[in-house]
């Protein structure tokens, strides 16, 4: 099934699986931005900038719109942002439960 809908759920989670696109998204969170200001917020070289915002934008997670000279960044569908927040809640959880063995195991000794 080369189109079944795993297929495309994981394809989608591997374009989010880079610690670069998934701070782009967060940078986004509150509103659009040119790609002047994601340049420092993001922290990566402009070019790798250009590489992550192309892989977003082919996955049709960030769209982007001319204004003059600017290029500028806006989130395609705000959903993205209820994932990362569940994912966000998964990793505190599992963290915490971490936190709370090794406290455990630290306590037996």
């Amino acid at each position: 099934m080369p189109n079944s809908i795993h297929q495309v759920k994981a394809e989608f989670f591997k374009t989010l699986g880079h610690p670069a696109r998934i701070r782009i998204l967060e940078v986004l969170r509150d509103r659009e931005r040119p790609v002047s200001e994601l340049i420092p917020e993001v922290g990566i070289e402009a070019s790798h900038l250009s590489q992550q915002l192309g892989i977003l934008k082919r996955a049709n997670i960030v769209q982007y719109r001319k204004e003059g000279s600017a290029v500028i960044y806006s989130v395609t569908d705000p959903a993205v942002f209820e994932l990362l927040e569940v994912a966000k809640r998964i990793l505190t959880s599992t963290l915490v439960g971490t936190r709370d063995l090794l406290n455990a195991l630290e306590a037996g000794e």
